[in-house]
């Protein structure tokens, strides 16, 4: 019974670099807690995408993906959705920020958002536009056949795909979560309820694609050996499914989430103040730049 648990514990392709992330992280989320006040709900949401995020690329999980294409399928619905959703609903940030050492905090992170190579990569990835295209185009673009082949036979190129999926879950669901109006948050908050409406759009159209298709599209799976004695279309009609229904239902969670931020923002009235804020300082230069009364007379 060990020796199974074992097995499943252990990663299929160790990378250093995914587990130093993973455990600073947690050890930043871990000293912040410690320094400020976190809800039961927020750190068992934490805690839980990182679980996720763990299984997924660094156990014996991540065999099975590369095997077989219905799981990598739901390797990567919990990598670009369930996992980077549930993180950013628990509003990490400040956690994880207060989990720096002050010194670092002051001399370090301070610096560096204000530096200009960080305002110059922050106005391009987290514009909401990039954002959005990104998030669905890295959807797209690993599900063409030639891009899946190439993926599974370089682990480089592996690595990339699945490094990409979950970042540009994180931004994405970063501004569609953010719980500030705007500015100083990137979105609308009416955008951000209605943006996983879009999004889900051609990933549904890809699954239905997908899952009606009459012919093998990722015979790779075939060459690399399958996990399991699943007939072919059987497997495709599965992960076809997969894109279609539970991302789409997630995105709709994430939908629902972003609506409940908008309507507390409108029951504090931190959108009306904000507003009239704006239309009093857009009449004040106007005011400002128009002539004083009597000016063109004289």
């Amino acid at each position: 019974m060990f020796a199974g648990l074992l097995k499943w514990i252990v990663p299929w392709e160790f990378s250093w670099v995914l587990l130093a992330s993973f455990l600073v992280t947690c050890l930043l989320y871990w000293r912040g807690c410690r320094r400020q006040k976190v809800s039961a709900a927020r750190r068992v949401a934490f805690w839980t995408g990182m679980a996720i995020v763990y299984l997924c690329l660094h156990t014996y999980f991540d065999f099975y993906a590369e095997h077989e294409f219905f799981m990598h399928r739901i390797q990567q619905l919990l990598l670009h959705h369930l996992a980077p959703l549930t993180i950013m609903a628990s509003y990490p940030g400040s956690v994880l920020r207060a989990g720096l050492p002050l010194r670092w905090r002051v001399h370090a992170l301070r610096p560096a958002l204000r530096s200009w190579p960080w305002r110059v990569i922050s106005a391009v990835l987290l514009n909401p536009a990039v954002a959005t295209v990104l998030f669905v185009a890295f959807i797209l673009i690993w599900l063409i056949p030639s891009m899946q082949t190439m993926a599974m036979l370089d682990w480089r190129v592996y690595r990339f795909m699945n490094w990409s999926m979950i970042l540009s879950g994180f931004v994405y669901w970063w501004l569609v979560l953010d719980h500030r109006p705007r500015p100083p948050g990137r979105m609308i908050p009416g955008l951000r309820v209605l943006s996983p409406g879009i999004t889900m759009t051609p990933q549904i159209l890809a699954g239905a694609i997908i899952t009606f298709s009459k012919a093998d599209l990722y015979p790779i799976f075939e060459i690399c050996g399958r996990a399991f004695n699943f007939n072919v279309f059987t497997g495709q009609l599965i992960g076809g499914i997969i894109i279609w229904v539970p991302a789409a239902t997630i995105e709709t969670i994430g939908g629902l989430l972003a609506m409940r931020q908008w309507l507390r923002l409108s029951r504090s009235g931190r959108i009306r103040r904000q507003s009239r804020a704006r239309a009093v300082s857009v009449q004040g230069a106007a005011g400002e730049a128009s002539p004083p009364h009597g000016a063109n007379a004289a």
